[in-house]
């Protein structure tokens, strides 16, 4: 880890030190402007430094693309820090240098989107669902911190608006939303957030509107998050495959679990354990209860929002139909012996 972080602060610290030391040139006193001063300016902006940047990414996990903004950083600083007269090389780069590089960015751009659908395309034939089918995609596309946060955007605005289809549930799978308290908990939560948007909207111009609008802008999307996360419940039912148990809370929460990890299970509304390793399936917490528990032989990881992920050893989590799931999972742990 700590190699790590030296490594990244050398990737990074490097060419801002060289940028920093090219803008201290440039409001120096001494800084002359002659042609040929102006040029070695121009090329360390433009191509030394962000040459020095590839070379020390090269072999990291970072992206080759990082290389444009170091690009784009250098040109901003010498159309701001160069005087005017001393800029015929900058613009000289905008004129035909930068025309290319957002050609090659829109071109990069279409090629990725072409090859996503066609990812998309030949993993839908698996019978995975969308969210599963869209990280995947993401992952080939999209550096790897990016891609939970982004694919969780878009699930969002696919589950709430785009797929609207009654989802078939097929034998080994099993809903959680139909006879719980969630779908009723997140629309009491969405019209308060309605109500008390309007009402800080209004007082909130009184003070200063640009403020007001802001706030209702922030409560609006959080009112579309909330409802695309709603809108998920539905669509990612739990999945007793064949070789491992899949738990689903929307887009929210979802883990992968081998039978081969599982101790037991039982159909309990008791309190969980206070322990670091029981937690829920739902990030809802006491605001739902559970029905079933299971117990596992050894730690396994659960991914929440975003990409954040817990350990677990025991968790609590609604069925509806929570005898049916029971004798489920009990079956295909007897097939395993």
């Amino acid at each position: 880890m700590a190699f790590s972080i030296n490594r990244n602060l050398i990737n990074f610290g490097i060419p801002l030190s060289l940028l920093v030391c090219l803008v201290f040139l440039m409001k120096s006193p001494l800084f002359s402007g002659n042609g040929i001063v102006n040029l070695a300016i121009s090329i360390d902006l433009l191509l030394t430094v962000p040459f020095a940047y590839f070379l020390l990414i090269r072999k990291s996990d970072i992206p080759k693309t990082t290389v444009i903004p170091v690009v784009l950083l250098g040109l901003l600083i010498g159309s701001y820090l160069l005087p005017k007269e001393n800029q015929f090389y900058i613009s000289l780069f905008k004129t035909w240098a930068l025309p290319v590089i957002e050609l090659s960015i829109l071109t990069f751009v279409i090629l990725k989107v072409s090859y996503a659908i066609k990812k998309y395309k030949a993993l839908q034939a698996s019978k995975l669902d969308f969210f599963t089918i869209l990280k995947s995609t993401c992952a080939e596309i999209l550096p790897p911190k990016l891609v939970s946060p982004f694919a969780t955007e878009v699930a969002v605005f696919y589950y709430g608006f785009i797929y609207w289809k009654t989802r078939t549930i097929e034998e080994n799978e099993f809903t959680y939303h139909k006879k719980s308290g969630t779908p009723a908990l997140i629309g009491a939560l969405n019209l308060i957030i309605v109500i008390e948007t309007f009402t800080f909207h209004l007082l909130l111009a009184q003070w200063k509107e640009i403020v007001a609008w802001f706030f209702t802008a922030l409560s609006l999307y959080s009112f579309l998050q909330i409802f695309g996360f709603a809108r998920s419940l539905s669509k990612r039912p739990i999945s007793v495959n064949t070789d491992n148990l899949v738990l689903n809370y929307g887009i929210l929460n979802e883990t992968k679990i081998p039978f081969s990890d599982i101790d037991f299970i039982e159909i309990s509304r008791k309190k969980l354990k206070k322990d670091p390793l029981a937690r829920k399936l739902s990030p809802l917490g006491e605001l739902e209860s559970h029905n079933v528990i299971l117990h596992l032989k050894k730690e396994n990881e659960m991914v929440g929002l975003y990409g954040f992920k817990k350990k677990f050893k025991i968790i609590g989590l609604h069925i509806d139909e929570p005898g049916q799931f029971k004798e489920k999972i009990e079956n295909a742990l007897q097939n395993r012996a």
